[in-house]
């Protein structure tokens, strides 16, 4: 039996989404990796291509409106994606024609609101900003942590913010921004670090301005993407935390920005950004389950 899909992107950071209401999706991490491989023309070979998979599933609790899963490209599920969450809360306010929504994940409860021609602001809850929250293999200040990557007398970064937003952030400042050689390289050396026993994205951010953050991140479990909201979301915090920015700020990647607040009344980080809706198109029989 085939099955009906969405692709959408939030800043280039793209997604295939599946909506559960009818047929059930329980997919194993093989057709997670399948669905999410980039197609390959010269091969002919490849799936439909994505950073993420989504699934908005039935919700399971009185007030939401659905129960959202995510994966990673590489299979594993992910309890939070900011981008993704804008694209969700874009489709379940559309569907049920409504200028505000609330849905569960496994990192708790989020909720968005329209806030313009598919523009969403997203309640990305409290940051976890303790050690264990994160979660590192050892206590230390989150506010910096003690890890640095080259020669131990002039390390190329040191010293990072380490950020929960459902899922786990390390924040590197620096003094300019980053290529992808760089961002890649060091990114994928520091996911698998020790000191993080279930990995970690890995955000590369600029403060060019108080209220403007220049940032680049590789993600834990897919690699270097074009934008990575809740990334976005951590290297504020981590800003804000360290006397860098004010509690609003505009956080920058190549493909786009997003309006960060991380909220001094109730300590939830906001999010505001575009979502873009690509095309509809069936699963292939194998990576339909």
């Amino acid at each position: 039996m085939s099955r009906t899909f969405l692709k959408m992107n939030g800043l280039g950071n793209d997604f295939v989404v599946i909506e559960t209401l009818t047929q059930p999706f329980n997919p194993t991490a093989e057709d997670i990796r399948a669905i999410a491989k980039r197609p390959n023309s010269e091969k002919g070979e490849g799936g439909i291509g994505c950073d993420q998979v989504i699934a908005i599933d039935p919700p399971r609790a009185e007030g939401a409106s659905a129960y959202v899963r995510f994966w990673n490209s590489d299979g594993e599920e992910t309890g939070a994606c900011g981008n993704g969450t804008r694209c969700v809360a874009w489709l379940l306010m559309q569907s049920g024609k409504k200028d505000a929504v609330a849905f569960d994940t496994v990192a708790g409860r989020l909720s968005g609101v329209m806030a313009g021609d598919k523009l969403v602001t997203v309640d990305m809850g409290q940051p976890g900003l303790a050690w264990d929250q994160i979660p590192l293999a050892e206590e230390m200040d989150t506010v910096g942590i003690e890890l640095q990557v080259g020669p131990i007398d002039a390390p190329l970064v040191h010293t990072p913010g380490c950020v929960s937003m459902g899922n786990p952030h390390v924040v590197f400042f620096v003094e300019a921004p980053v290529d992808d050689a760089f961002a890649t390289g060091t990114g994928s050396l520091v996911e698998h670090h020790p000191l993080f026993p279930e990995g970690v994205n890995v955000g590369f951010a600029h403060v060019a301005a108080r209220d403007h953050i220049q940032l680049k991140v590789w993600e834990r479990g897919a690699g270097l993407t074009a934008a990575c909201g809740t990334g976005a979301c951590a290297a504020q915090v981590a800003a804000v935390r360290r006397g860098l920015t004010d509690r609003v700020a505009k956080v920058e990647f190549e493909s786009g920005a997003l309006t960060i607040e991380w909220r001094e009344a109730d300590g939830h980080v906001i999010m505001t950004g575009p979502v873009t809706m690509e095309f509809v198109g069936k699963l292939p029989e194998r990576a339909a389950a």
